[in-house]
């Protein structure tokens, strides 16, 4: 930061002094103007690209998950045991989506704001809260259900395969309607 000389004594030039003090303390501000519409693009996008990843990916795999992986695992879990836990893990897991559907619902149309370029304020704890939630379900999914899955759906390999090509060929379709390739 530029600092302005001062005198000692009171003269009609301490005037100018003070005058320029102030234009610096101005400019100083305006010297960031560059990196904070950096950070606002950048906010912009990334809620874009929440928005459009939430509608296109978190709710599909959602449902892709309550349509079909579920009732497989628990068609093929064997009777009793298995079956309760299977049971609960689903229910436990379709629980957790639907919270974290609520939790985006109160979020999104903030973030369709902010990706249209509107300033508005992002309640940054429920951006963490569902960030956490949805990092624990994913982690309780890969640690717990899908080795189960994998086990209890590996029993009839040709379910499994079913299951696989199934989720394969709706990403496919998914991927060409949005003029993607691949999976």
């Amino acid at each position: 930061m530029t600092e302005i000389i001062k005198s000692n004594n009171d003269s009609p030039l301490d005037n100018f002094s003070n005058c320029h003090e102030g234009i610096i303390s101005h400019l100083n501000e305006f010297g960031q103007i560059t990196d904070l519409v950096k950070a606002a693009t950048s906010a912009r996008k990334i809620a874009d690209d929440t928005v459009t990843f939430f509608r296109v990916a978190v709710f599909d795999h959602h449902a892709e998950e309550e349509r079909d992986l579920f009732p497989a695992v628990l068609a093929n879990a064997k009777p009793g045991e298995e079956q309760s836990v299977v049971q609960m893990m689903i229910d436990g897991l379709i629980a957790e989506h639907r919270e974290i559907e609520s939790q985006w619902s109160r979020i999104e149309p903030k973030l369709v704001k902010l990706a249209k370029g509107h300033l508005i304020e992002i309640d940054d704890t429920a951006v963490q809260r569902l960030v956490t939630q949805y990092t624990a379900h994913a982690r309780l999914e890969e640690r717990e259900f899908l080795p189960l899955a994998e086990k209890i759906l590996g029993r009839k390999d040709p379910e499994l395969a079913t299951l696989g090509l199934a989720l394969h060929t709706r990403h496919v379709i998914r991927a060409a309607r949005r003029g993607l390739r691949g999976s």
